[in-house]
């Protein structure tokens, strides 16, 4: 791939966690690796983390679970030298989910930090 990859791969690639989980996979950190060079690449571009998760929980646990999320990445990428200052993060809980199903594979999906560009 050409480096640094197009805008549309930055936004396009989501970091996924296990079910009532904000721990980073080692897929999850490499996508974040991947990131913090795109942001090194693009510094007029700040990032919004927005941290989703499954419909199961609570709707204030899936909240805090969110912010959890975001804050994991954002800590991630900050340990790898994006100032912190570039990055806000947001908390969706289940509002937004990617696949409106009701079984694992579509809670799979919506567990996930989305990226945002400013």
């Amino acid at each position: 791939m050409n480096w640094p990859p197009p805008r549309s791969v930055f936004l396009n690639e989501l970091v996924h966690f296990d079910f009532d989980s904000a721990v980073l996979s080692s897929d999850a950190q490499e996508i974040l690796k991947d990131k913090a060079m795109w942001l090194r690449a693009n510094p007029d571009f700040n990032v919004v983390i927005e941290g989703n998760c499954d419909e199961r929980g609570t709707s204030a646990y899936n909240m805090a679970l969110g912010e959890r999320r975001a804050e994991s990445a954002k800590t991630f990428l900050t340990n790898l030298g994006i100032p912190g200052d570039r990055m806000t993060t947001v908390s969706f809980g289940e509002e937004k989910p990617l696949d409106p199903g009701h079984d694992e594979a579509a809670w799979a999906k919506n567990r996930r930090d989305a990226f945002v560009l400013e």
